[in-house]
């Protein structure tokens, strides 16, 4: 059965990036409509993935009708879907009415993810063991500052020795009891073939899940694994007002403006 699983991966080939938007974030309501430069921050993922070189295609997928309008003015295509606790979940609706082999979550808040991260995480479904559901992108956060790292807004990940998960937390982790900690931030990309999204919709939320507010601790929690792909990240999540202020700098200064926003 396993090998069977395992080349049923190697084959698949189509590979759809969904963008799960939703407007009632807690920390920034509206937020995909959000404006950065002349348009919505919504436009700006959708772009990133038609930069990507491995996919065949790219949806938003909301239960909001503005985003909804949104789209369309933009043409954009856009999946209308239910209510659902998480955007993993909400893409694991959208892919049982696609015809698709894999499935690339790109979350709403990265207008600056680097297209080639999709398509490392889409390149590193191939071949994956049987035990391991998700990939998901990770970057070091070299140089960052105390703040950065004590930022309930950055996800946190350890890593074990084949490159999956340990643990994901808001939390800085590990923490430096003796000696320098590297801190690695979990990035909103992650990746699934269409049996292991199944499988992720078919679980029920853990403890730690609904204490940390991370969608891939479903998987850790249930014995599963998710694959860490490293990848070259400098660009800003927009999770805040503030956020999206210092992503607006970024758009007009690129380089120039690292990803914890001091000007170079």
């Amino acid at each position: 059965m396993a090998a069977t699983t395992a080349l049923a991966r190697v084959r698949a080939r189509r590979h759809i990036a969904v963008i799960p938007c939703r407007w009632g974030a807690s920390r920034f309501p509206g937020k995909p409509l959000a404006m950065l430069g002349d348009k919505p921050m919504l436009w700006h993922v959708y772009q990133r993935c038609l930069e990507a070189k491995r996919l065949d295609d790219a949806f938003v997928a909301t239960d909001d009708q503005r985003i909804e309008a949104a789209c369309q003015g933009l043409g954009i295509p856009c999946m209308m879907t239910g209510d659902h606790p998480t955007g993993t979940d909400r893409v694991a609706e959208c892919a049982g009415r696609l015809q698709g082999d894999a499935f690339i979550n790109v979350q709403g808040d990265e207008p600056f993810i680097d297209p080639a991260a999709i398509d490392a995480v889409s390149e590193a479904l191939t071949g994956l063991e049987a035990d391991v559901l998700a990939v998901n992108a990770f970057a070091a956060l070299d140089g960052a500052t105390t703040a950065a790292v004590l930022d309930h807004n950055t996800v946190k990940v350890v890593i074990d020795q084949r490159g999956n998960a340990l643990m994901f937390s808001r939390q800085p982790i590990p923490y430096p009891r003796s000696g320098r900690a590297t801190y690695l931030r979990q990035l909103g990309l992650y990746a699934f073939t269409r049996e292991g999204l199944a499988a992720f919709r078919n679980l029920g939320q853990g403890p730690l899940e609904q204490a940390e507010g991370v969608e891939m601790l479903r998987l850790l929690e249930h014995g599963h694994h998710v694959r860490m792909v490293p990848v070259s990240d400098h660009g800003i999540a927009v999770d805040t007002p503030e956020d999206l202020a210092r992503a607006g700098a970024f758009l007009d200064l690129g380089p120039t403006v690292t990803a914890s926003g001091d000007l170079r």
